[in-house]
């Protein structure tokens, strides 16, 4: 099965980090000061925040297991 990857750069990583907790109804899998990402099984995705000053979809990946 394959897991589909987005990576998100925004401008307040906290503020993502809670609705994306409560929109995904979990904490991230990975919390570092600039990074935040969620492995998740419903949907089956890799979704990833990062602190880069501006609020853009950096990459979308579909990538093998």
């Amino acid at each position: 099965m394959k897991r589909f990857h987005v990576h998100i750069a925004v401008d307040n990583l906290q503020d993502n980090i809670r609705f994306y907790s409560a929109l995904f109804g979990t904490e991230p899998s990975v919390s570092q000061p600039d990074y935040a990402q969620w492995m998740l099984d419903d949907p089956y995705i890799n979704f990833a925040l990062s602190a880069r000053g501006a609020k853009t979809a950096t990459h979308l990946i579909l990538a093998t297991v």
